[in-house]
C-alpha cells in the first residue's frame, strides 16, 4: 500500500482515490463494531436500546 508521504504534495488526491480510502475506512468501523458487540453483547445491546429511544423521540 501506498502512505500519503511517499506521494509528493503538489499532486491533490483524485475523488476517486478519496471515495476508496473512505470506503476502506468505513468498512473497517462496520468490522470493528462488529467485533465489539461479540465482545461485549451486553454494552451492545444497552446501545441499540439508547439508540432505538433516541429515534423514537427524535422529532422531524
Amino acid at each position: 500500500m501506498r502512505n500519503r508521504e511517499e506521494e509528493s504534495p503538489e499532486q491533490p488526491e483524485t475523488d476517486a482515490e478519496r471515495r476508496r480510502r473512505r470506503a476502506q475506512f468505513l468498512r473497517e468501523l462496520t468490522e470493528a463494531r462488529a467485533l465489539r458487540d461479540r465482545v461485549q453483547p451486553r454494552r451492545a445491546k444497552a446501545a441499540r436500546l439508547r439508540h432505538a429511544m433516541r429515534m423514537r423521540t427524535f422529532r422531524w
